[in-house]
């Protein structure tokens, strides 16, 4: 009953909360990308990791099936956020939501010109509420991945997509023309965990956030 279970996924996200776990005394004892193990046991004998997607993080912290997670706020805003307490931001995982677009195309014009545009992206929420606030119609194209192509074939005019270093879009030939909005990662809790067991996960959180300001 007593036990946490986080909730992480692979990559920049894990590797970026390892420093915050050891902040609150938690360091996992196996490293997701050479095992094949989904619950990672911790130095905690109460404290567990469960591997899960980038986009799954959300819904099983709201689900109950963990007590914490990481998310990124691009992930958060697709999902809506229902049922989670966002305590922090992590300042880890940074990167822009911006919208890109083939070199040489006139982009400020097709915006202003209130034209139908095409758009590739995961983030369906963020693009259609973003186009919507400029008055531009857009048809939105959900791709799971390699948005960078979807313009070298006709299938868009644009993207939106995370972009960090922009080392892809250039590889591509695109250009990013506009930002969304900033993107990092958060800490996210269920409400109800936090009811039946306040004392251990307001001390991750506290660690969380002593380390986080350490950092800033």
């Amino acid at each position: 009953m007593n036990g946490i279970t986080i909730a992480l996924s692979k990559g920049r996200i894990f590797d970026e909360t390892l420093p915050l776990l050891a902040a609150a005394g938690i360091v996992p004892q196996e490293n997701p990308e050479t095992s094949r193990k989904l619950i990672i046991g911790t130095n905690q004998p109460d404290v567990k990791v469960v591997i899960v997607r980038a986009t799954d993080v959300p819904t099983y912290v709201q689900y109950g099936a963990a007590d914490l997670g990481v998310a990124g706020k691009d992930v958060l805003i697709e999902h809506g956020g229902e049922g989670l307490y966002q305590p922090l931001d992590l300042q880890i995982a940074k990167c822009r939501m911006m919208v890109a677009v083939p070199a040489g195309f006139d982009y400020a014009s097709a915006v202003r010109q209130g034209a139908r545009l095409k758009v590739a992206t995961k983030y369906i929420k963020t693009a259609r509420e973003h186009f919507a606030a400029k008055g531009v119609h857009v048809d939105l194209i959900k791709l799971y991945g390699s948005m960078e192509l979807a313009p070298l074939v006709g299938l868009a005019d644009a993207i939106v997509d995370l972009v960090s270093t922009g080392g892809t879009l250039k590889a591509n030939n695109l250009v990013a023309v506009e930002e969304i909005l900033p993107i990092s990662s958060r800490l996210v809790v269920n409400q109800a965990a936090l009811k039946v067991k306040p004392l251990p996960i307001q001390t991750i959180i506290r660690a969380f956030s002593e380390a986080v300001e350490k950092s800033a």
